[in-house]
């Protein structure tokens, strides 16, 4: 089967950049050809990439793009020309998966293979207007019900399919073995929680967090989807009333550089607050698979891998009452102790039914009832 992977204008592939959809797709393009498939990867022309080269058995095609802004108007503008762009290089293919808003619209019906529509976002009106696609793929049941809801007459077209892991479970040291670290590691910005995480920890007396740390890593530029320099001045504020108990990290971006971060923490926080934007939350199964037990907001997307009392914790993002139901969450992880190895252990073996192979061959399966 020929496939072609059409990403979005703003972030390279490979992550140069971080992003949770360039990631998946990146490992499922190189799962598809290991399968032998061949397989055409296009994306973003920057960072000092080349314009063609092949990584693996992919062939990588690159077209310039441009940096993502705040305006979600003029966002979408800026990928216009960067989908004609693509339109003059892309194959003939069978399967053309895109997650970019303007392709479903811009180009052929069925001439580049027949469209695969990744829904990575919560749409906003905006499922109607493709009639082209011949599948809307989406990362789990929240989003799915919020597609099904714009286009009731094509829920049949709409597949549930989790982003993979983008490697295999690794062997991990107990939780108890490891240092006292809570981690989070996602985008620096407002609706990822990260304030009410640094208030919430901050506000548990210094003879209960001991000799706890609490960790905050991510990007925070604007175009890399962060909350800005104001965003990150506030946290930087915020954290001095608590140093060295609160620590800011600078991003990283490769899987090894993750999971040396993820396999130093016990516990993994992700606190989201964006109930219309959180789709999945693949950087909690990364830290699960490596032994981190999560404390995650009761957003519908977590459900699919984090069960509370069993491998993981959850609070109740309630507007008025986050911080307090967020500290509360953490002062139970505080007192686990060794309890927190059995945790651990849950987590990594649920990780295990996302890992890569196991999830192309998911889309393989899609791809080819789609086509036949």
């Amino acid at each position: 089967m020929k496939i072609t992977i059409l990403q979005g204008a703003f972030l390279p592939v490979p992550a140069l950049r971080g992003g949770a959809i360039e990631k998946a797709w990146e490992a499922l393009g190189q799962a598809f050809a290991k399968q032998g498939h061949e397989v055409t990867h296009v994306s973003r022309l920057c960072d000092g990439l080349s314009a063609k080269e092949k990584i693996g058995e992919v062939r990588h095609v690159r077209v310039r793009g441009a940096n993502a802004v705040s305006n979600s108007w003029i966002l979408k503008l800026l990928e216009i020309p960067y989908v004609f762009r693509a339109k003059r290089i892309l194959p003939a293919a069978d399967v053309l998966v895109t997650h970019a808003f303007w392709a479903p619209l811009l180009l052929p019906k069925d001439r580049f293979g027949k469209l695969y529509l990744h829904v990575g976002r919560f749409p906003k009106g905006q499922m109607k207007l493709y009639k082209k696609a011949s599948r809307f793929q989406v990362p789990s049941e929240s989003v799915a019900k919020a597609v099904i809801r714009e286009i009731p007459d094509r829920e049949n077209l709409v597949s549930v399919l989790p982003y993979p892991l983008g490697w295999s479970v690794p062997e991990n040291k107990p939780a108890h073995e490891r240092p006292k670290r809570i981690l989070y590691a996602g985008r620096l910005h407002p609706e990822k929680g990260v304030l009410e995480l640094i208030k919430a920890f901050g506000g548990i007396a210094k003879g209960e967090r001991e000799d706890w740390v609490l960790r905050i890593m991510g990007p925070w530029r604007e175009d890399q989807g962060g909350g800005g320099q104001g965003y990150l001045s506030e946290i930087k504020n915020l954290t001095a009333k608590y140093e060295p108990s609160v620590q800011i990290l600078d991003p990283v971006f490769t899987s090894n550089q993750l999971m040396e971060q993820y396999q130093k923490a016990r516990a993994f926080v992700y606190p989201s607050l964006a109930g219309r934007g959180e789709t999945f939350g693949l950087a909690v199964l990364e830290a699960m698979s490596c032994g981190c037990v999560p404390l995650v907001s009761d957003l519908g997307c977590f459900r699919e891998f984090v069960v509370p009392g069993k491998n993981g914790f959850v609070f109740n993002a309630d507007p008025g009452r986050v911080v307090e139901n967020l500290r509360a969450e953490l002062r139970r992880i505080l007192d686990c102790g060794n309890k927190l190895d059995d945790f651990s252990k849950e987590a990594s073996t649920v990780s295990k039914t996302f890992e890569i192979k196991a999830v192309a061959t998911r889309f393989l399966e899609d791809f080819f009832q789609m086509v036949d």
